[in-house]
């Protein structure tokens, strides 16, 4: 890290929770590109398919049940 850029990072520990929280939310958001529509609508079309294997080969099982499998007894 450089000099310049490790004394920034002390001082942005300095602050409170939510401003550190805020900072990073603002720091994340700035890496972001724009969206690709093309790659958005192809990826809602995955989960979709996903999920919908997903729901159609698990199989559920009451709470109870899997409690006791966890817990062995």
């Amino acid at each position: 890290m450089k000099p310049d850029t490790s004394k920034l990072l002390k001082e942005a520990l300095k602050l409170p929770p939510e401003a550190r929280a805020a900072l990073a939310g603002s720091l994340l958001e700035s890496l972001e590109e724009p969206l690709d529509p093309e790659s958005e609508a192809a990826w809602e079309i995955e989960i979709a398919t996903r999920l919908k294997d997903l729901d159609a080969s698990a199989k559920l099982i009451p709470w109870s049940e899997a409690r006791r499998i966890i817990t062995g007894s």
